[in-house]
């Protein structure tokens, strides 16, 4: 939020906005975690060598599979661009990932993190050249 590089996608009237959807893409090393993640790296990556990454993709459950994935992907993915970047990548989820498969992103690496609860969470690193 703070590099104005976050999306937020609404529906309805000014009286009954909701919010559906929100995502964003990044020029930062990390690829997921806040502001405040241990080992984070708050380091801009180079356009010229480094990949931009598309981050905290949500969609809301009621307005799944209806388009706001894709809208969200492509524009983070033509920020990107015209911030130089000529690849992006993402970690997903499983849930995730057959989205970014349809929009031309390939698997880089799975890995399983634990959670501070315990909990196994997959993350699954995707890539695609802009």
């Amino acid at each position: 939020i703070e590099d104005q590089t976050y999306f937020l996608i609404e529906s309805g009237d000014e009286a009954e906005k909701q919010l559906v959807g929100c995502g964003g893409w990044g020029r930062r090393r990390t690829l997921y975690g806040c502001d405040h993640t241990i080992g984070r790296d708050d380091s801009l990556s180079d356009p010229g060598s480094d990949a931009a990454r598309i981050r905290a993709m949500y969609t809301h459950p009621g307005w799944a599979r209806l388009g706001i994935g894709s809208l969200l992907l492509q524009l983070g993915e033509q920020a990107a661009r015209d911030g130089g970047f000529k690849s992006i990548e993402l970690g997903s989820t499983a849930a995730g990932e057959p989205l970014y498969l349809a929009r031309g992103y390939v698997e880089i690496s799975r890995e399983v993190h634990i959670a501070a609860n315990g909990a196994d969470n997959l993350v699954i690193t995707m890539g695609k050249m802009l």
